[in-house]
């Protein structure tokens, strides 16, 4: 069984011996983060069309153009997360993976899951972000465990050509199996550094937290790929 000290040592060794180009990388991952918490836009839309009641006129046509501009926003920004942000996504992680066993990897790995494999990663991360939407509309808990569920997709899609979405998907499940909750501690042994993130708005965080957590996952999946053997036939994924 994996220790987090150890994780932790590889990844802080990986990110040090690369540190500018694992900072650019991790500073890439984390606004795609942010941008993907983005979904206020609807709560903003809702406000304004519950503050519409007692309005001219010309106040409602000026409600009805800012509604129809944030949904237009919104829907920019999902093409935008599907066919382009994911793509970005699963190239940084794949950075992250290669940086942990080779020296000087280049900011080139980033574009690695474009070109041939470019059909296959967008289809794996929206089935990836889709199935974990899902589940949380059925409360918050099912979605947290199954976002630990899905953690190896994006490494997965490189590694695995063979296998289509829903069995990378499938595959990430078998190797996330009794280790969910150890990675759970893993992501909470970094709250001191979290907290300084805070302190320093942010200033931490791209500089040291970001990319030392990247790379730490990164080591976590070597280590679930060095002790869990590939299944002959990956069953396909039904929820």
């Amino acid at each position: 069984m994996w220790s987090i000290k150890e994780l932790k040592e590889k990844g802080k060794a990986a990110f040090k011996g690369n540190y500018w180009k694992c900072v650019l990388v991790a500073l890439i991952l984390t606004i795609i983060a942010a941008g993907s918490s983005g979904g206020s836009s609807s709560n903003t839309t809702r406000q304004l069309q519950e503050s519409s009641s007692e309005m001219t006129p010309e106040q409602a046509a000026a409600l009805l153009a800012v509604s129809v501009g944030i949904l237009v926003f919104v829907l920019v920004w999902i093409l935008l997360k599907i066919f382009l942000l994911n793509i970005v996504e699963v190239g940084c992680y794949n950075f992250f993976k290669n940086n942990l066993v080779r020296e000087g990897v280049d900011l080139s790995e980033i574009k690695a899951a474009f070109g041939a494999n470019y059909k296959r990663s967008a289809l794996t991360m929206f089935l990836r972000n889709l199935y974990t939407a899902l589940w949380t509309l059925l409360l918050i808990i099912p979605g947290i465990v199954k976002s630990y569920s899905y953690a190896m997709v994006p490494f997965l899609i490189i590694d695995e050509p063979d296998l289509s979405a829903n069995e990378i998907i499938t595959r990430s499940r078998e190797m996330m199996n009794g280790h969910k909750w150890r990675t759970f501690l893993l992501d909470l042994s970094f709250v001191g550094w979290i907290l300084l993130t805070i302190i320093t708005c942010g200033i931490v965080g791209v500089f040291w937290t970001n990319p030392y957590m990247y790379s730490t996952r990164a080591a976590l999946y070597h280590e679930l790929r060095g002790t869990t053997a590939a299944p002959a036939e990956a069953p396909v994924v039904t929820e």
